[in-house]
């Protein structure tokens, strides 16, 4: 099987171009493995397009972070969670499953920021973007420590989603899982 031709890309693809190379680039490789060449390489562009668009690693890495997590909130919808649920859980599995580099990539940049502080700021604003959305869809009045209750909901999406990468949980356990959490959720907080 051979990889599908390159087309020429437009003025304005090749930032797209970079953004979706690193996050396949990363998923792959891990962060060590991250040069401007393995991205120019995965994108079909010279390398020094990537200085023209970010300037630095560290600029391409956080440009990736937030064009990620937004791919991943439009693809699954997180506002839907309580509006529509079958939607939702359905959006959700096929995201993890049609493009798990974006979530590979993501939870790579959450490890390093374990290791890096200059980080933890833009992995902060991820996991708080992601609540935001995941609160936006409940339907119900906001409860007393209703901003807990949405935490620990994403957090139980975001353990699911990394068991599944790492090969701990299979994608039918994956779909029961976020099913089962949906009637957990329905039922909302207990104070």
């Amino acid at each position: 099987m051979t990889d599908p031709p390159r087309r020429p890309l437009n003025h304005g693809d090749g930032k797209e171009a970079l953004l979706a190379a690193t996050v396949r680039v990363v998923a792959a490789k891990g962060l060590r493995g991250m040069t401007f060449r393995a991205v120019a390489d995965e994108a079909g562009v010279n390398n020094t397009l990537i200085a023209h668009h970010f300037g630095t690693r560290d600029r391409l890495l956080a440009a990736t972070l937030e064009w990620s997590m937004e791919r991943s909130i439009g693809l699954a919808d997180l506002g839907a969670y309580a509006r529509e649920p079958e939607s939702f859980r359905a959006a959700l599995i096929e995201n993890v499953l049609s493009e798990p580099a974006l979530q590979v990539f993501q939870f790579e940049m959450v490890l390093e920021s374990s290791r890096r502080s200059d980080l933890q700021p833009a992995v902060r604003r991820l996991y708080q973007r992601y609540v935001e959305e995941l609160a936006h869809g409940r339907s119900d009045p906001e409860p007393a420590g209703s901003a807990g209750f949405h935490r620990a909901m994403f957090a139980a999406l975001d353990g699911l989603v990394l068991q599944y990468l790492g090969r701990a949980i299979t994608a039918d356990q994956l779909a029961e899982a976020v099913e089962a959490l949906g009637a957990v959720i329905a039922a909302g907080p207990r104070g």
